[in-house]
């Protein structure tokens, strides 16, 4: 037992290691504005926003595989936030393929904008005061790093839906699982793709075990105790 316990400390600290590496990457890369593009300051402070709505701006960042439960978590706390009078909105991976990244596809390149673009998103409905809650299966470490990296370390909330693949497969109403088994979808998470656990995330919830109500209401807990009546 003591020698698996190391083996995985081992795993862990190189997988630490990698993160730290791949964050160094993404703030090489992310590419400043031109340089006749100049910043516009207004004139309503963060502060006045907080002030005003009772709450620091959040975003939610709910990762897991498909089927895990994740958007229906984040319309659940949705309800639970505009109820209590919090202005909020979900930004679900789906519904913007719809529409902002429906030109991308499932390919590591087009995965990495998709993450991108929403967590852009995020930032700017951020700024303007709000909570928002994502959900996307973003798979990779690296993708969320970026997300967390251009939202901020301050606002952004990792929630791993921890649900098990067994269980996923078998509450897929879409029968995804049992097409990308069959070949007729590429490079689908939990099956052709390779989907990487987050290491160290604020909340994890197993929706196998834990009810829809408890699942939302403990991210709002933590949205309670951190965001809540603070101001910056």
């Amino acid at each position: 037992m003591k020698a698996f316990v190391r083996e995985q400390e081992a795993v862990s600290d190189v997988a630490s290691r990698a993160a730290a590496d791949a964050l160094e990457a993404i703030q090489e890369e992310r590419q400043l504005p031109p340089s006749n593009v100049f910043w516009q300051q207004g004139k309503v402070s963060p502060t006045n926003r907080q002030a005003l709505f009772g709450h620091r701006p959040a975003t939610i960042w709910l990762t897991g595989l498909s089927g895990a439960g994740k958007s229906t978590i984040a319309f659940e706390l949705e309800r639970q936030l505009l109820t209590d009078g919090r202005p909020c909105f979900v930004l679900d991976g789906d519904n913007l393929r719809h529409h902002l990244n429906r030109d991308l596809g499932f390919s590591a390149d087009d995965r990495r904008e998709n993450i991108r673009r929403t967590a852009e998103v995020a930032l700017l409905m951020n700024e303007a005061g709000l909570i928002v809650i994502c959900s996307l299966i973003s798979p990779y470490r690296d993708n969320r790093a970026l997300a967390k990296e251009i939202i901020g370390e301050k606002r952004f909330i990792e929630v791993y839906v921890s649900t098990a693949p067994e269980v996923c497969e078998a509450r897929d109403v879409k029968g995804l699982y049992a097409k990308a088994r069959a070949g007729k979808i590429a490079s689908f998470t939990g099956v052709s793709s390779l989907y990487e656990a987050p290491l160290a995330p604020a909340l994890a919830i197993d929706t196998g075990a834990i009810p829809l109500a408890d699942s939302s209401r403990a991210i709002f807990d933590h949205l309670a105790k951190e965001f809540f009546g603070a101001l910056d």
